[in-house]
């Protein structure tokens, strides 16, 4: 969904040549519309659109659906990013972009229980004060439910899976996002900031996600424990 029509087209048609089924929008209106109509399978937005900006459709999308939306930005501040990531975008690509990149983003979406390794998963997964329902793909913590983007819950639900377990850097962002992105450390960083944001007590002190200085990340079930 951008404004401008001729990449629109050109972006269109390279989807449908790789065998996707297209809609297009050209202001955040007509996105939203559209979305509420066809329910697809996947969004992506660009952040600066006419009538209705990419960001706040991000917001409006969320609150009906959790389904993946990818955010396309040719502003380098960082600040654009923290915002559509905040608003509830899964991933975002910077223009200039080429087709060979978008198409890997788009494969890491549908990308579903990847890390799945017995027959009958439990139910749920309990780890410290997170409990996971895994069919109804629904996270609380101390008893309150947590609104998790497609990508946050993931993440969470990886690191659950192995609670205490220090996962590096590398691991997480392969498990997670698949082994292009196993450089982006940056990526990383911001979403493990956002799920600290939305269960941690006190974000800048996390008793939960635990930092293991320059190698990686662990979920700590144990509430007594210092780090």
């Amino acid at each position: 969904m951008d404004d401008d029509r001729t990449l629109l087209e050109l972006l269109k048609a390279h989807l449908q040549r790789h065998d996707y089924n297209v809609v297009v929008a050209e202001d955040g209106a007509a996105a939203l519309r559209m979305a509420y109509q066809s329910h697809p399978d996947l969004i992506i937005l660009d952040i600066m659109m006419p009538e209705i900006s990419g960001i706040e459709v991000c917001k409006r999308l969320r609150e009906m659906s959790n389904t993946p939306i990818i955010m396309l930005t040719a502003l380098s501040q960082e600040n654009y990013v923290i915002k559509a990531l905040d608003a509830g975008a899964d991933d975002y690509v910077r223009k200039p972009y080429t087709i060979g990149e978008l198409l890997a983003r788009i494969k890491v979406q549908f990308r579903t229980d990847k890390h799945i390794a017995t027959n009958e998963p439990p139910a749920q997964l309990v780890a410290g004060d997170v409990l996971i329902d895994l069919p109804k793909r629904k996270v609380s913590v101390r008893g309150a439910q947590v609104d998790l983007t497609p990508t946050e819950y993931d993440l969470l639900v990886f690191m659950a899976r192995h609670h205490d377990e220090v996962l590096t850097h590398e691991r997480l962002l392969r498990e997670g996002w698949g082994p292009e992105y196993i450089d982006q450390l940056d990526y990383l960083r911001l979403y493990i900031r956002y799920l600290r944001n939305k269960i941690e007590t006190n974000p800048s002190q996390p008793e939960i996600i635990k930092t293991e200085r320059g190698i990686g990340y662990y979920m700590n079930t144990f509430s007594d424990q210092i780090n």
